[in-house]
């Protein structure tokens, strides 16, 4: 079963990962889309508030592990 979240934002320049990281920490599950994988990668192993934040582009898909 694919994770559920209770927004999604699609984008992740500067103002798309603040708005993860806000919503993440008031308790919002985020689901993101990005279609650039560097994108995700730059900001993925910066999250470490971002308990409940699942990522896609394209071709790969990132979960909160």
């Amino acid at each position: 079963m694919e994770p559920k979240g209770d927004i999604a934002l699609i984008g992740l320049a500067v103002m798309g990962q603040n708005l993860i990281l806000n919503m993440n920490d008031h308790g919002y599950t985020v689901v993101a889309y990005n279609r650039t994988t560097s994108k995700v990668d730059d900001f993925w192993p910066r999250k470490p508030r971002a308990r409940r934040c699942w990522a896609r582009t394209p071709s790969r898909r990132w979960s909160p592990n």
